[in-house]
């Protein structure tokens, strides 16, 4: 943890090239800048991440979930943001990520339509229903918000119970 944040810093040397060219867990292919060496950090898709207003604290959330980890976040600022959905709504809505190799498009039951799926059939999207990389996860976002009346309202992920996001 670093000191004085309350921080989990990312500890895993699948995070360095191991093998170039070759994709990792997550199936993320890296290259040779990436690659292990004595003082180097390793790329990272840790996204921990505070919200403010006029100086307030909005939302705090982040995932576990290797690649997965951006677009989960981001999935659930936008819920929250710009489709102004309640604290459960945002984090529990179903969600798509795609990351460019695999050249696939992963979605969840409810997150695209047929009408949404046809069109970027068309349009050369290969699609597959379910998580990616088969028992991993779409990530574990337990999120805090503000709710309207100021008060903390903690999120669970649904898709992993036993977590913990406390609110008031």
């Amino acid at each position: 943890m670093a000191p004085g944040t309350g921080f989990f810093l990312n500890n895993e040397m699948d995070d360095f090239t191991t093998a170039l060219g070759h994709p990792n867990t997550y199936g993320l292919v890296q290259g040779r800048i990436n690659a292990i060496a004595p003082g180097k950090r390793p790329l990272s898709s840790m996204t921990p991440t505070i919200v403010t207003q006029a100086h307030r604290v909005e939302i705090v959330t982040g995932s576990p979930g290797g690649s997965t980890i951006t677009t989960t976040v981001l999935q659930i600022l936008l819920n929250r943001l710009v489709y102004h959905l309640g604290a459960s709504a945002s984090v529990d809505a179903p969600r798509v990520h795609m990351q460019w190799l695999p050249d696939v498009l992963y979605y969840e039951p409810g997150a695209l339509d047929v009408r949404t799926r046809r069109r970027l059939v068309r349009w050369g999207y290969h699609l597959k229903r379910g998580a990616p990389w088969g028992s991993l996860h779409w990530g574990d976002a337990d999120s805090i918000f503000r709710s309207p009346t100021g008060l903390w309202e903690g999120v669970n992920d649904r898709r992993h119970p036993s977590g913990l996001a406390a609110g008031d």
